[in-house]
């Protein structure tokens, strides 16, 4: 197929994702579809690999994964998604980025690992009780918001302007704002809020962050940041920003710290939810789960470009530090 022709028949399938898709009856193994925005090698994936393995599924013995992937064009994300439903796959398994080009399917099971909110997304009627065709996990959690101003301040005690990365386009966005600037006012820090929509405004957004001067920044985890986070990360280290992000894979590409859920964690549990999806449980009725166990990873390296001493206090109760 040319990439001519792959345009045209994504922009065609971008008006409305089809109710219904011809399946092909599957031969062997079950087969589950992997959507991913992430790059390869894809770390979620190997959590989903070990997850499975460690309930019996071996990939290419008894289950087959068939994977795509797509750096958060929609329309490539929406060919994919038709071309699994053809393809007979008993479910889908994605991340946030690629839900908004599944959240229309009617057809097809959809497991997931999302930062923000289900409900308001509108692919579950509750976490209790989804509803519908998609369960799975959600990281958004308005206490770890507030935790992790409190941990940047503690790892930088003159904090006192913190700037709030946020791309609004993003469901849970208002709540996790909220929680941040009352955890940050109980502290005596004042935020500069700086919103973006998109990765198209990533660029203004960081101008505006140096603009406001502040003394550090927060950025909400979510897909947008996660694609750009060694951009953001070398933004922060050039301006000499102390930074606070959500998941251990930003400070690995050079943010200070995060203070979140384990994602890699995460998509290895999703793989009980797969097994209970391939005995017979319908998503509907399988309750969205929350993270469990919280880690805070520091970028000791980061700190020291930053000229960053973080306190022995903060250090001991990390639970990786990366040198």
């Amino acid at each position: 197929m040319t990439m001519s022709r792959r345009t045209f028949l994504a922009s065609a399938l971008a008006i409305a994702l089809p109710a219904t898709v011809a399946a092909q009856p599957p031969k062997g193994p079950p087969r589950i579809g992997w959507i991913s925005t992430e790059p390869e090698p894809d770390p979620f994936l190997e959590g989903f690999r070990e997850g499975l393995r460690e309930r019996g599924y071996i990939e290419g013995r008894n289950v087959v994964l068939e994977r795509r992937y797509a750096s958060g064009r929609l329309d490539v994300l929406r060919l994919a998604v038709t071309e699994l439903i053809g393809m007979g796959v008993a479910f889908i398994v994605s991340s946030g980025p690629a839900i908004r080009a599944i959240r229309s399917a009617e057809n097809v099971t959809v497991l997931f690992a999302i930062s923000g909110d289900p409900v308001e997304l509108g692919i579950a009627g509750s976490l209790a009780r989804p509803g519908r065709n998609f369960t799975g996990m959600t990281f958004l959690s308005l206490e770890i918001a507030g935790k992790r101003v409190d941990l940047l301040k503690q790892a930088v005690p003159s904090l006192r302007t913190l700037a709030v990365l946020s791309n609004t386009d993003h469901p849970g966005e208002r709540s996790e704002r909220r929680a941040t600037e009352a955890a940050a006012q109980a502290l005596g820090i004042t935020t500069a809020y700086v919103p973006f929509m998109g990765l198209g405004e990533l660029d203004d957004a960081l101008g505006a962050v140096r603009q406001a001067r502040p003394d550090a920044m927060i950025v909400f985890p979510e897909g947008a940041t996660m694609v750009n986070r060694a951009k953001i990360a070398s933004f922060a280290i050039a301006h000499r920003l102390p930074t606070m992000f959500g998941w251990s894979e930003y400070c690995d590409a050079g943010g200070l710290m995060c203070y979140g859920a384990n994602q890699r964690e995460t998509y290895a549990r999703l793989a009980d939810y797969a097994d209970r999806l391939l005995r017979g449980a319908k998503p509907g009725d399988l309750p969205i789960e929350q993270p469990r166990r919280f880690e805070l990873v520091l970028n000791a390296g980061t700190a020291r470009l930053l000229g960053i001493t973080v306190p022995r206090s903060v250090m001991a109760i990390a639970s990786r530090v990366i040198e």
